[in-house]
């Protein structure tokens, strides 16, 4: 399956941000594919449970087919919400319930398959071998391509490799949450062959007062002619597990920006002068 280097989250998209009409998801999506981003991330949560419906209603108006975009949709959180009227968030991943949400998910988005599925957060109760049993019944039925998971940990991760393939584990990564660059996380997705996906990858950078992280980030954005959120992504394409960066904006204009952040390559000390601003100490 062959990812855009930058995937378009849609959570925001919908009634959890900017609430846009269909028309207006349209223009998003084709803005995004005109600029080179194909692949699309959703999960069944999103909007509680309405926004890939908009999606799927949107996606038809762009008059774009179907088989040149990714479609990546997420299952297993039961979110209190309008649609679904439960005491508690929890996690479901029995095998009727994954079933259901890709069922739901390819009727809202309008397709025939998932580009792949993932399994959003772990559960500390999930049964590995019910996991296994359905993601293959799902894959011989031809209505997911392939599987991966979220959030998951090394020991996470390992686990259902005893049974099962994973192709993606998409993973809070950032220049400002570094961690899985130390705690083995990446390293394991480089020995086993796993796709990273970064969601949230501009980090806390925004919301954070760190002067000397942004002073430099600045001087860099003089030196390459570009943006803040550029410099950020392109701090994260510089690693070599080939991480697919997930950008949430609903701004055409930050769209165009982030599809152009292979225009140039953060220089190695550079790299590290960033790292250790936002770290806040000397590398060990």
């Amino acid at each position: 399956m062959n990812l855009s280097r930058i995937i378009s989250g849609t959570m925001n998209w919908g009634s959890w941000g900017a609430n846009y009409s269909y028309k207006e998801i349209s223009e998003l999506i084709k803005c995004a594919y005109e600029n080179g981003i194909h692949s699309f991330d959703h999960a069944d949560i999103y909007g509680g449970y309405t926004t890939e419906e908009a999606f799927g209603k949107a996606f038809k108006l762009s008059g774009i087919e179907r088989e040149k975009v990714i479609f990546i949709s997420k299952c297993g959180i039961m979110y209190p919400c309008e649609k679904l009227k439960i005491d508690v968030k929890h996690y479901d991943y029995s095998k009727s319930h994954i079933i259901k949400s890709v069922e739901n998910s390819l009727k809202n988005l309008n397709t025939d398959y998932l580009d792949s599925l993932l399994l959003h957060r772990p559960s500390p109760i999930m049964d590995i071998q019910e996991i296994t049993d359905t993601i293959n019944y799902l894959m011989d039925k031809k209505m997911v391509k392939s599987f991966g998971v979220s959030n998951f940990t090394v020991s996470q991760m390992s686990l259902i490799e005893k049974h099962l393939k994973i192709s993606f584990n998409q993973i809070n990564f950032s220049l400002t949450n570094y961690q899985p660059m130390f705690d083995g996380t990446l390293d394991y997705m480089q020995i086993n062959n796993i796709k990273p996906m970064a969601y949230s990858p501009l980090g806390n950078f925004f919301s954070s007062n760190n002067k000397v992280l942004s002073e430099k980030i600045e001087k860099m954005c003089s030196k390459y002619s570009c943006s803040q959120d550029q410099i950020l992504i392109n701090w994260i394409l510089r690693h070599e597990s080939k991480i697919y960066p997930v950008i949430g904006t609903t701004k055409k204009e930050r769209i165009i920006k982030s599809s152009k952040v292979e225009d140039f390559e953060i220089e190695l000390m550079p790299w590290f002068e960033l790292l250790e601003a936002s770290m806040g100490k000397r590398l060990p």
